[in-house]
């Protein structure tokens, strides 16, 4: 280590794609590439959805972004990727690989075998099931290598097919958010009582894309005996169906859809809801990092049991409730326990804020990754 005291540590992540893409993954990459720049000579290598290679500076932070033909089963198909990543290993002290991603995981075979490699695993591969095996020697091979793996939860470990072989190696860093951005100041509490003038009475949050693993259908089913709005934040293939749904089944008027929303506006919305619900349905939802969004601004949360980070995050009976997959009326229950108890969801509510503010900040995520760094480097 005493070679390392007079000069940053070299770190490399490595990502399938970074800011302006967003995604929960690539937001934790931004947020250790950006958050850690001024204590490691940070670089992160990434592909581009579509288009030739390109190199920048995001503030600050340096972006190798190699070329791609375009996007297949989620995945950038790039065939210089591998050799930028063995060329950018080299001079490199930690390669901090985010998981999962099949291109690297392949292409770390070029990787020098001196080198420290971190692994933060995010999920398991769910839908793509012929992929998941025909790539599962690669993933274990990477995994094997690793020196240390990050995950977010405990249930990471516990909910995989993959990890629980390699649990002595893991490492539990909680996913942080900048607390500072969910403060109730008197700006925004103008804006909730402007919202509060807009949408009387009670009103229930959903943010992300309307897209099958979130499990929008049941909430928006489970509508029908709740006498409250949903405000839908987002867009997404399945929403024509949604609306589609709600004027069969007469709700339509219970439920507003917004469309995408600044992040300015979507704080307004946490701090102006009664109570945030996040209904997935499969275990590609690792971790929703919503929830904490809206626990920051205390608000409860209706999740369900998927045994990943989101059951984790949102603690049944204490921060919100947990409740079945695929259940209208296991939603509709648990919705309108809170809507109707108002001192229940106004101490829930303050339970969420607490974990999350003693938990899930992210200075806390940021140091712990960096001392994970430090620590790996010194042996």
């Amino acid at each position: 280590m005493d070679k390392m005291e007079n000069k940053k540590l070299k770190v490399l992540q490595v990502n399938k794609l970074y800011f302006p893409w967003i995604g929960g993954v690539e937001r934790v990459v931004q947020q250790i590439a950006e958050g850690l720049n001024d204590s490691c000579q940070m670089t992160v290598l990434v592909c581009q959805p579509k288009g030739k290679f390109r190199e920048e500076k995001v503030n600050g932070v340096k972006i190798l972004r190699a070329g791609s033909s375009g996007m297949l089963f989620s995945m950038p198909v790039s065939f210089s990727f591998p050799f930028l990543l063995r060329n950018a290993a080299k001079d490199s002290d930690i390669i901090h690989i985010h998981m999962p991603f099949p291109l690297a995981d392949i292409s770390s075979i070029l990787i020098d075998r001196k080198k420290k490699v971190v692994i933060w695993w995010h999920s398991d591969i769910v839908r793509q099931k012929i992929l998941k095996v025909l790539l599962k020697p690669f993933m274990h091979m990477v995994l094997k290598r690793a020196d240390r793996i990050f995950v977010a939860t405990p249930n990471h470990i516990e909910s995989s097919d993959v990890l629980k072989r390699y649990r002595d190696k893991c490492t539990v860093i909680h996913f942080g958010i900048d607390l500072k951005k969910y403060e109730l100041t008197s700006e925004m509490m103008d804006a909730k009582n402007k919202l509060r003038l807009e949408y009387p009475g009670k009103n229930i949050l959903f943010a992300g894309r309307l897209i099958y693993y979130k499990g929008i259908q049941y909430l928006v089913d489970a509508m029908k005996n709740i006498d409250a709005r949903l405000l839908i934040v987002g867009d997404g293939p399945l929403k024509k169906e949604l609306i589609d749904s709600a004027k069969r089944n007469d709700i339509l008027s219970k439920i507003v859809f917004t469309g995408k929303v600044s992040e300015e506006d979507l704080l307004r919305l946490y701090h102006f809801c009664d109570l945030f619900v996040l209904p997935s349905i499969e275990k590609t939802e690792a971790f929703g990092l919503v929830q904490l969004e809206a626990m920051a601004c205390g608000k409860p949360v209706v999740s369900t049991d998927l045994n990943t980070g989101v059951s984790y995050v949102n603690r049944n009976g204490y921060s919100g409730y947990t409740v079945r997959t695929k259940d209208p009326l296991a939603l509709e229950y648990a919705i309108n326990k809170l809507l109707s108890d108002d001192p229940l969801r106004i101490q829930l509510g303050a339970n969420a804020k607490k974990w999350v503010f003693d938990e899930f900040s992210e200075q806390k995520m940021l140091g712990e990754v960096f001392n994970q760094y430090l620590e790996l480097m010194s042996k």
